[in-house]
């Protein structure tokens, strides 16, 4: 299971990587138009604005997955491992009640939104919204993964500290 959330993670960065170079494209090719040529790209502005909010939910995946995210962790680390374990536990199931209400939330939010079409583009709104589903279902499956992992005792005592250091450090 860690290999194919891996594998995801690793598909997720190049989606990232695609979203960011066509929003350089857009927003720098509609620079250039409209100050040298005095026209633009009509779908600029609005493509660039759903690219940022995909790129940022992805990216939210992959550092769910890599434990990147910011967190205070100096209590936990001075627990024993059953406090640890205790925290995690804890955490994970606010966690994944929060993921909870993001997922049904972005689901009937996608859902009112299916057949209406964005300004510029045409497209449909659950597009845009969509995200949020697939946010959610993805943060489900990596909480869920870890959770077991710790219930099941498969993960170590540094696994249930969700805090990867800082690279500085």
């Amino acid at each position: 299971m860690a290999r194919v959330l891996d594998l995801y993670c690793t598909f997720l960065k190049a989606v990232i990587a695609a979203c960011l170079a066509v929003m350089v494209v857009l927003v720098f090719g509609n620079v250039v138009l409209r100050y040298g040529f005095n026209s633009g790209i009509t779908i600029s502005e609005e493509l660039s604005r759903w690219l940022l909010v995909w790129l940022t939910f992805l990216g939210a995946i992959v550092a769910l997955r890599e434990h990147a995210h910011l967190g205070v962790d100096s209590l936990v680390r001075m627990l024993p491992a059953s406090g640890k374990r205790i925290c995690f536990v804890i955490n994970y199931c606010l966690m994944l009640f929060a993921d909870w209400l993001l997922l049904s939330g972005s689901w009937r939010q996608t859902i009112i939104n299916i057949d209406d079409r964005a300004p510029a583009t045409g497209l449909s709104m659950a597009i845009f919204y969509g995200v949020g589903v697939i946010f959610g279902v993805s943060a489900a499956v990596i909480l869920l993964y870890d959770l077991l992992r710790v219930l099941t005792g498969q993960a170590s005592e540094s696994d249930m500290v969700a805090v990867k250091e800082s690279e500085e450090h």
